[in-house]
């Protein structure tokens, strides 16, 4: 399956655009797409931004094993997981999984499983900033 997963740890800005076209297929009755955004808070503190760093070579690994476990697991078509490094402002995206199939409900359970895993076990940390300091904390739920 490897023509059929989209990996990307990038400092640029990430394309919803992009992992939709990447998975889209003919065959392909349901995308789900994931976004995540920086919120503008975390624990009632005001988040003012936050700053991802990664293992980069690492984290493409761990990224394209969880993809890979997924498509094993359901009847996926495609699988894209991109994340973003750098510094992030509020409402920016740092990660966008999507992933297609025949059926809604195969591609809604492989992407909540492929976020679920990527943040359980693949090496980006991000550091949040707030008005009085700023705190480096694991990429998890």
């Amino acid at each position: 399956m490897p023509d059929s997963i989209s990996i990307l740890v990038t400092s640029h800005k990430l394309s919803i655009d992009a992992c939709t076209s990447f998975v889209k297929t003919d065959k392909s009755g349901g995308i789900v797409v994931f976004e995540g955004t920086v919120r503008n808070h975390t624990n009632d503190k005001e988040v003012l931004r936050l700053d991802f760093e990664a293992y980069e070579p690492m984290a493409q690994n761990e990224m394209r094993k969880i993809a890979e476990r997924a498509a094993q697991k359901w009847p996926v078509h495609k699988i894209a997981i991109h994340h973003r490094t750098g510094s992030l402002d509020i409402g920016q995206t740092p990660v966008i999984i999507a992933v297609s199939s025949s059926h809604r409900g195969v591609a809604f359970e492989a992407c909540e499983f492929c976020i679920d895993e990527l943040k359980k076990s693949v090496p980006i940390w991000k550091k949040e900033f707030f008005a009085d300091g700023e705190i480096w904390v694991a990429a998890h739920p």
